[in-house]
């Protein structure tokens, strides 16, 4: 995701001339917020100061949690491996049993955190709703295929019927997390899942805009059976506190910037251990000449728009076979344009607020120069303070060239560029144009040349005939970037894997790796030299 600074001021907009905005709704921020809410989240801090977390959809504060300075996350980390010991010796059964109470208390409360990752992020609800979907996915996920994926295997030893390896796999430790604000639930809770049912503790350091939805989801968890110290939660400003989680984990892991995951990358490689980093994108959505344009045309409206954008595997490039191009804008631009925008605490509304005036800015900034540089805007481009001071209409810009810095790089937010392709190597070589590679669509009637097309895109994951949700949806696959969009997967083996250590426990038997039986030297290895040959023969592996 993007984190580049920007001061550009918005032009006034005229709210008759763009997307419609959906009812407002009967509840406000101070009917979910509540003092009594606020102070028992609270609890969930190690710290001592103060600091305020704010609403999009007002721009006004929302909440005051406790900060954490080094000492708090120091005593975090001291409590968080105390219980680990104890976690570690919990049958991987039991740690298990754990997720799956979560994703019964999750939909059976779900409307209390829509609420709140709505007021945090600005996000509509059916937005929300994704993630309560995504964590639900992957506790159900982990809590049926933890067991399996940890289970001592036992393997073919250096001299078969002598020698038995055992591989166990011993969880890290403590490992430090640093969520972002983008997906609150999602991002927080569901990262930390496979990490629990592994055996380890975690100290968080959740984005303070979203840290009720991060205190909310472990105070969920608590209530499913896991230890309290198990998860800590610091609060702060990242580049102070960020760092102070990141140099103390046994394993790291994060999610944001490109450029702060470098940083990330070498505070973990200094001390010797592993990270996982899910970074920038510059997605592309190929539209291939067979394509079903009205199911691409509202495939494009999910992948471009979710979360106004705000979404590390969201479309910000679209590829389109110029024999289609027309037909297909007219499609997509008509969609795009009756989208709803809306702050309701309710369902409704097709596009929420951008999260924060650092993102607006962003947006305004790459739309005018783009537009200033000869780029058309198809349809929106404006602010909508007419809705919050934070919305900004959904844009579709054609005639974008590489001196705009809206074609390479991130906007993280409503914005899409469109660009038409003569064949299928042309638009694959320009997909692949870009350091990024986390995510890609391809759309095509004939599902065998889609997987074809996506078998050449140098992106960690590929939907055909899909944005994103497929393949993050697919809680069994991993998921993760190639390139600069960052290192290791979450989801499936790998994604639970990466939280634990590799031991090999290796047991020899009867005659020992060496001479033996009164053998010289010279016929053990002459033994030995024939033992090989025997087992290449036999197809031993």
């Amino acid at each position: 995701m993007t984190d580049s600074p920007v001061t550009t001021a918005p032009p006034t907009a005229d709210p008759a001339a763009g997307n419609p905005v959906a009812p407002a709704g009967a509840r406000g921020p101070a009917d979910v917020v509540t003092p009594e809410l606020v102070a028992r989240l609270a609890r969930g801090v190690t710290g001592s100061g103060s600091t305020v977390s704010h609403c999009p959809f007002t721009g006004e504060r929302l909440a005051e949690l406790p900060s954490s300075t080094a000492e708090d996350v120091e005593e975090a980390f001291r409590r968080a491996r105390t219980a680990q010991k104890a976690w570690a010796r919990v049958p991987v059964r039991r740690r298990a049993a754990v997720l799956l109470r979560y994703h019964d208390l999750l939909l059976k409360r779900q409307d209390e955190i829509l609420d709140l990752v709505q007021l945090e992020t600005g996000k509509t609800r059916l937005h929300a709703h994704e993630e309560v979907l995504a964590v639900a996915v992957a506790a159900r996920h982990y809590g049926r295929k933890a067991p399996a994926y940890l289970r001592p295997r036992t393997l073919t030893g250096a001299v078969p019927g002598l020698t038995k390896a055992l591989v166990l796999r011993r969880p890290r430790g403590v490992v430090g997390q640093v969520a972002p604000w983008n997906y609150p639930l999602e991002l927080s809770v569901g990262d930390a899942l496979p990490a629990f049912a592994a055996g380890n503790a975690v100290v968080m350091k959740p984005d303070t805009e979203t840290a009720l939805t991060a205190l909310w989801a472990r105070e969920l968890m608590v209530e499913a059976g896991l230890p309290a110290d198990l998860w800590q939660i610091v609060l702060g400003d990242g580049p102070a506190v960020g760092p102070e989680v990141v140099d103390r984990g046994d394993f790291v892991s994060f999610t944001g910037s490109t450029r702060t995951g470098r940083d990330v990358a070498v505070r973990a490689a200094s001390r010797l251990v592993g990270v996982s980093l899910e970074l920038g994108g510059k997605n592309a959505m190929l539209v291939l000449a067979d394509a079903d344009l009205d199911r691409a045309a509202e495939g494009a409206v999910r992948a471009c728009f979710s979360s106004a954008g705000q979404l590390c595997i969201s479309i910000e490039r679209l590829y389109v076979h110029e024999s289609v191009a027309d037909a297909f804008l007219e499609k997509f631009v008509a969609r795009t344009r009756s989208m709803k925008l809306g702050t309701a605490l309710a369902y409704g509304a097709d596009l929420g607020s951008l999260a924060s005036r650092r993102q607006f800015d962003a947006v305004v900034r790459h739309v005018e120069d783009a537009r200033a540089k000869g780029a058309t805007v198809l349809t929106g481009g404006r602010p909508r303070p007419d809705v919050g001071p934070y919305f900004y209409e959904p844009t579709v810009l054609d005639g974008v060239q590489p001196e705009m810095d809206v074609c390479a790089q991130e906007t993280f937010g409503p914005v899409v560029s469109v660009y038409r392709f003569t064949d299928e190597d042309e638009a694959v070589e320009r997909a692949n144009a870009t350091p990024y590679g986390l995510n890609s669509s391809v759309w095509t009637k004939n599902t065998r040349r889609g997987r074809a097309v996506a078998a050449r895109l140098n992106t960690g994951t590929v939907n055909v005939n899909e944005g994103y949700a497929a393949a993050y949806g697919s809680a069994a696959a991993p998921m993760g970037g190639m390139g600069e969009s960052g290192l290791g997967r979450r989801h499936g083996s790998e994604g639970i894997l990466k939280y634990t250590e590799a031991q090999n426990v290796a047991t020899q038997r009867l005659l020992p790796m060496a001479p033996s039986l009164g053998m010289s030297q010279d016929q053990y290895t002459a033994f030995m030299n024939t033992g090989l040959r025997l087992m290449k023969a036999m197809r031993l592996r």
